[in-house]
């Protein structure tokens, strides 16, 4: 059977340097749960962007400016570890960096996620100032691999907005290395969290919307 379009090398003859099948694995992973995180408004206006790890070089990621709620196999391309293009022309977010540095740093990640919903977005404004949102007592902080008590808090990041990707992950990379994170908010951007494969990043991306939104209620209710 020959290779779908967009999974072949672009180099004519040239053997891809990756798995098609792995990557038609990845791809059909990424449609099925973005379509859903899409369904609940969390990708508005061809926003976000998505990846899943393939093999130790290389990275499966959505394609720039693809509506996410009607992905398709074609809207799914390759990027190795350092975020460059694998035998395709195809382009992808401007953000890929912040993927693959995750990848590159964590060889147990298996997946990022990257979205814009309301929550996110008003809960980076509000607490941009301080720079996190400081978490502390839910018993939904046990959702976050390693933690086995609601008798615990963590500070979610809030970074400043830059369209400077590299400078963007040297301050995610130095945060990295003081604390454990399992996700951040740029400021009137979104979330990026993360997991060692799907149903992972996927817990802990709905556990930080969640819990985002009880602070968020908490500032209206509180007088």
């Amino acid at each position: 059977m020959p290779p779908k379009p967009g999974w072949y090398n672009l180099r004519m003859n040239a053997p891809l340097p990756y798995d098609p099948e792995r990557l038609a694995q990845c791809a059909g992973e990424i449609i099925a749960n973005v379509r859903e995180l899409s369904e609940r408004g969390w990708t508005p206006a061809t926003s976000s962007n998505f990846s899943r790890r393939m093999d130790e070089r290389n990275v499966a990621i959505t394609v720039s400016g693809r509506d996410k709620g009607k992905l398709t196999e074609a809207d799914i391309m390759v990027v190795d570890v350092d975020g460059q293009p694998v035998a395709t022309d195809l382009k992808s977010s401007a953000e890929t960096l912040l993927h693959t540095q995750l990848y590159k740093r964590f060889p147990e990640i298996g997946c990022v996620l990257h979205t814009h919903s309301h929550n996110q977005t008003v809960a980076s404004r509000l607490f941009a100032g301080m720079g996190h949102v400081h978490l502390e007592g839910y018993e939904l902080l046990k959702a976050f691999v390693g933690n086995t008590t609601h008798d615990t808090e963590i500070d979610v990041p809030v970074f400043a907005n830059t369209q400077d990707m590299h400078t963007l992950a040297a301050q995610v990379d130095a945060l990295l290395d003081k604390q454990c994170m399992w996700g951040y908010l740029i400021d009137g951007h979104g979330l990026y969290a993360w997991g060692r494969d799907m149903a992972e990043a996927r817990r802990h991306l709905e556990a930080f919307e969640f819990l985002l939104g009880c602070e968020l209620d908490l500032r209206r209710l509180r007088p």
